[in-house]
């Protein structure tokens, strides 16, 4: 695998986002947008298309990303499938609340973490790319007082220590579910948001969550993200060769972590799974009646990042169709606004159907439908990765019983083979 051609792919995906933004919208009302996005406190939900304009959220996120593939460049970072989906992630949530302001003190604080440990900061950039979920938290302390020295030194002060303090965390918390939560940081952030936020409002700092959502260009916003993916799916026909035959082998992975399908199968097979996904995930949104803007295309974008490491339609479907069976029959809908953020983001528990089976993906799914709407309460909107949090519980509960169940001695057979198995896999990643 070339990585300088990876690496351009990445910067031209970067650059796709830019001058969509600039066709999409006004340079004047982009440039407007960008100063709002910027004055924003980036909460739950924030979706950037609404508080500015569609095509200033495209900027942002291209700039935002764009400046962190330089920084992966400049350490010589590895790009696999692992990279891939950090610089996704961070592209996606870049259109609902992340910049460079809230994002930079926390870089800088995992990198102060690298020197303690003496250690090469190229070690920990990419966990530290993941830590900005707590961007919020840094926002919202920047504008209660932005004249304020003091005030805007405390931002960027907790911005440090949340950088520092969650890559370890993040190690930690990956023990608590084996692998099976693919979106590990969010359930390490919401740990530590559940320390700092109470603490920061016992001292009189108030947090109120926030509901701003774009609607109305469905057609458009599907058009790009289709088009994006049928342009994926062509490369990896035309240009790597086995690539279907490399894709059906891709399919019988489990998706735990770390399962770097860049390293595992090539480039070509990774990238003609990550346009099926994001195919698939667009289509359902729509099909159910969701919005496509800021939040939902984060997390299509996500999902197609994550593609690369430890996704694909059958570990995705069950757990997709958990959700939409809650959606159904509990007391909300599937076109709420928190309800089509779970529907995409419940691929985080993609693993557990891909291991255990279908049958667990669906409950998994159906579980975190719920688990999602009201996990992130106490957090008061400052944790992007919600979703990654609340799967984190619903798999630290789910791991050890249906480890326990499969691998009852008095019931042999297929699923106690199976769970032996993961076991076995399990020690030989340690």
């Amino acid at each position: 695998m070339d990585q300088k051609k990876l690496y351009r792919a990445l910067m031209a995906f970067c650059l796709l986002l830019i001058v969509f933004g600039f066709c999409i919208s006004s340079p004047s009302d982009i440039f407007r947008g960008i100063a709002k996005i910027y004055s924003s406190d980036d909460m739950l939900i924030t979706d950037y298309m609404a508080i500015a304009c569609p095509g200033a959220a495209f900027v942002n996120s291209g700039t935002v990303t764009l400046l962190g593939i330089i920084l992966l460049r400049f350490l010589k970072t590895p790009c696999d499938g692992y990279t891939v989906s950090v610089v996704a992630l961070m592209a996606g949530f870049s259109l609902f609340g992340k910049n460079t302001l809230n994002s930079a003190p926390i870089i800088f604080g995992s990198f102060l973490y690298s020197r303690a440990r003496h250690e090469p900061f190229v070690e920990y950039v990419r966990i530290s790319f993941l830590a900005t979920t707590l961007g919020p938290l840094v926002s919202s302390i920047f504008l209660r007082d932005p004249s304020n020295p003091l005030v805007i030194a405390g931002g960027v002060l907790i911005g440090i220590f949340i950088g520092f303090v969650l890559v370890p965390v993040s190690k930690a918390s990956f023990h608590y579910h084996r692998g099976m939560n693919i979106y590990n940081m969010g359930f390490a952030a919401g740990l530590l948001a559940m320390v700092i936020v109470p603490v920061l409002i016992s001292f009189g700092l108030e947090f109120e969550s926030v509901d701003y959502w774009f609607t109305g260009s469905n057609v458009l916003l599907a058009c790009f993200i289709y088009g994006l993916c049928l342009v994926l799916i062509a490369l990896a026909l035309i240009l790597g060769k086995g690539s279907c035959k490399d894709y059906l082998k891709l399919l019988r992975t489990s998706g735990r972590s770390s399962s770097d399908y860049v390293k595992m199968f090539g480039l070509a097979p990774s990238a003609l799974n990550c346009g099926i996904n994001g195919i698939l995930v667009t289509t359902v949104l729509l099909v159910v009646g969701g919005d496509l803007n800021g939040p939902t295309i984060g997390g299509i974008f996500t999902v197609m990042g994550f593609s690369f490491f430890g996704e694909h339609v059958r570990n995705l479907a069950p757990v997709i169709a958990g959700v939409i069976i809650g959606g159904l029959i509990k007391q909300w809908s599937l076109t709420d606004h928190s309800a089509q953020l779970a529907l995409l983001f419940c691929s985080s528990l993609a693993p557990i159907s891909g291991y255990f089976g279908w049958y667990f993906g669906i409950i998994a799914g159906f579980l975190h439908s719920s688990v999602t709407l009201r996990a992130g309460l106490p957090l008061a909107g400052l944790n992007l990765y919600n979703n990654g949090f609340s799967a984190g519980l619903v798999a630290l509960v789910m791991y050890p019983v249906i480890n326990a169940l499969l691998l009852n001695r008095d019931h042999p057979g297929p699923r106690r083979e199976r769970a032996l198995g993961f076991e076995q896999e399990e020690l030989r990643n340690k």
